[in-house]
C-alpha cells in the first residue's frame, strides 16, 4: 500500500468504532470514538461530522505521521504552481484537538465542521457515511419487545434492534403500556386494521424523552409523555412521531397517565363528541366495569355530572362501577338489562348509552332508550355484530352512532387530540380517578392478554416495562 493509500485510511478510520466490520478502515492508534463537543478553541476536543452521531478526535496520541503532499501528491515530490492552484487547497494539514489531521484531496472544512465526500467500498457500497453511522450505531442496539411471530400463538419477548430518528420523530423510554382488547384482536387476526408478521402490538404508553430529531419542537429531552400508536408500543422503546405525543402534567403519575389515551379518549368522545351528553341526563353505560366502561362511568359522572346507570356481569364489578360515580347498577348475568333499565327509569328509558358488547346486550340497550335517545357503538367484546332494526329508529326519534376511536387520529387530529388533552386536565386537576387493575411486568404479557380474555380483569391492565 503506497504511502497515500495508507493515509486515506488512517483519515477514514478516524470516523469508525474500533470494531469496524470492514477491515480495510480501522482506527489509527489514539483515534478513539467519542460523543460531539462543540467547536473548541486550540488544545481541545472538535467536532467532526455533519447530523447524527459525531466522534472527536482524542486529544491524547496523534495518529501516524504518513501525509499526502500538496495536490494529493506522495511525500517528497512538489507540485508546479499550476497543480497547487488547482488543489485549492486540498491536503492542507489542520491541527486539531492537539492531533495532526491530514485532509484529503476531497476534505473539505465549512461552516467550522468537516465536510466529507461519499466512501464506498469495493463493492461500491457506502456502508459508514457519517449521516449513515447513527443508524448504523442505533442498529447495533437493541431493546426488549414482546413480539407477535404468528397468529393466535403466545407473544415472545425478544430483543429488537433500534431504529433511527427522522427529524420529526421522538425516542420514548416506554415505562407503562396500555392492554387493550384491540391488542389481542391484533394478535388473532381479528381486528379490522391488520398487520404483517412479525409485529409489536401496543397502542399507548407513557414515558421520558430520550431524544429529539433535529425538527422537533413540542418536547425536549427528559420530559414526561404519553403517547399514541398503532403497534409497537410494547417494549421498552418506541420511536413517535412528535404530534402523537402529550407531556404528563405535574403530579400525574407514569400509571395514571398510561390508562389515558385509549380509555378516556374513547370515553371522551363518546360522550361529549358524539352523543353530546349534557348534565342532568340518564347514561347507560354497558361492560361498565372494563377500561372504557369504568372510564366512561368517571367522565358522565364525575365531568358531566350525567345520572349514570351501570351495568356489568356481576355483584363486584357492579360496587366498583358504583365507587365510581354511578348512582345505579345492573348485574345483567341475573336480571334482564332491558326490564331492569326499565324499572330504575319509570318507563321513560335511557338518554344516552354507551355499548362496547355487541350482541343481545346492544339490542337490550337499544330498546331502554328514550325519546330522542343516542346509543353509541364501541366496540363487540361479546363476539357478535348485531343488526339494526331500521324501524325503531323511526318510532323513537333515536340515533344510532359508531365510534372507532383510532380513526379520528387520521380524520380529525384536532378532535382526537383535545379528547386526550382533557383527559390529562381532568385528570390533573382530580376530575377522573382512573383506576388500574392489574400491573404485569413485560415478560408476563400472556398472562396479562390471558387475564383480560378471561374476563377477570377490572378497569385498565397495564404492562409495567421498566
Amino acid at each position: 500500500m503506497s504511502d497515500q493509500q495508507q493515509s486515506l485510511a488512517a483519515f477514514r478510520g478516524c470516523f469508525l468504532p474500533r470494531e469496524s466490520p470492514h477491515p480495510d478502515f480501522q482506527n489509527p492508534p489514539g483515534i478513539e470514538p467519542q460523543r460531539a463537543l462543540p467547536l473548541a478553541k486550540d488544545g481541545e476536543g472538535a467536532r467532526v461530522g455533519e447530523t447524527g452521531d459525531r466522534f472527536l478526535l482524542s486529544p491524547g496520541k496523534p495518529p501516524p505521521r504518513r501525509r499526502v503532499g500538496e495536490a494529493g501528491l506522495p511525500p517528497g515530490r512538489k507540485a508546479g504552481r499550476a497543480q497547487r492552484s488547482k488543489a485549492g487547497g486540498d491536503g492542507e494539514s489542520r491541527r486539531i484537538g492537539g492531533a495532526a489531521l491530514v485532509l484529503a484531496r476531497q476534505g473539505r472544512f465549512a461552516g467550522g465542521e468537516l465536510q466529507c465526500p461519499p466512501r464506498r467500498n469495493a463493492f461500491g457500497q457506502e456502508p459508514l457515511g457519517l449521516t449513515s453511522l447513527s443508524g448504523f450505531l442505533h442498529h447495533r442496539r437493541a431493546y426488549r419487545a414482546a413480539v407477535c411471530t404468528e397468529l393466535t400463538k403466545p407473544l415472545v419477548v425478544r430483543d429488537v434492534p433500534s431504529s433511527p430518528l427522522e427529524p420529526h420523530e421522538v425516542r420514548v423510554h416506554v415505562r407503562y403500556c396500555g392492554v387493550n382488547f384491540a391488542d389481542i384482536l391484533a394478535c388473532q387476526g381479528l381486528y379490522q386494521e391488520k398487520h404483517s408478521l412479525p409485529f409489536i402490538p401496543g397502542m399507548e404508553f407513557s414515558g421520558d424523552v430520550m431524544e429529539t430529531g433535529v425538527d422537533v419542537s413540542s418536547v425536549k429531552e427528559g420530559d414526561h409523555v404519553i403517547g399514541v400508536a398503532n403497534t409497537k408500543a410494547l417494549a421498552e422503546e418506541y420511536v413517535a412521531d412528535q404530534k402523537l405525543l402529550w407531556t404528563i402534567p405535574q403530579g400525574v403519575p407514569y400509571e395514571e397517565a398510561a390508562t389515558l389515551p385509549v380509555s378516556y379518549g374513547t370515553a371522551i368522545l363518546a360522550l361529549e363528541h358524539r352523543a353530546c351528553t349534557r348534565a342532568g341526563e340518564t347514561v347507560l353505560v354497558t361492560a361498565a366495569a372494563g377500561a372504557t366502561g369504568l372510564a366512561t362511568v368517571d367522565v358522565a359522572s364525575n365531568v358531566l355530572k350525567a345520572k349514570v346507570i351501570a351495568a356489568a356481569g356481576s355483584d363486584r364489578k357492579c360496587k366498583l362501577a358504583l365507587q365510581k360515580g354511578a348512582i345505579q347498577s345492573i348485574n345483567y348475568g341475573w336480571a334482564g338489562l332491558r326490564e331492569e333499565v326499565k324499572k330504575l327509569t319509570a318507563n321513560k328509558g335511557v338518554d344516552v348509552a354507551i355499548d362496547t358488547i355487541g350482541g343481545d346486550i346492544f339490542k337490550d340497550a337499544l330498546h331502554s332508550l328514550g325519546w330522542e335517545g343516542r346509543i353509541v357503538v364501541i366496540g363487540f367484546a361479546g363476539g357478535t355484530i348485531p343488526s339494526i332494526p331500521a324501524n325503531l329508529l323511526l318510532l323513537k326519534n333515536i340515533s344510532a352512532l359508531g365510534l372507532f376511536w383510532g380513526r379520528y387520529r387520521n380524520q380529525d387530529f384536532p378532535v382526537f387530540s383535545s379528547a386526550l388533552s382533557s383527559a390529562l386536565q381532568y385528570c390533573q386537576e382530580g376530575r377522573i380517578r382512573p383506576h388500574v387493575g392489574a400491573v404485569f411486568k413485560l415478560e408476563e404479557i400472556n398472562e396479562a392478554f390471558a387475564h383480560v380474555t378471561q374476563r377477570k380483569s377490572t378497569g385498565k391492565v397495564l404492562i409495567s416495562v421498566s
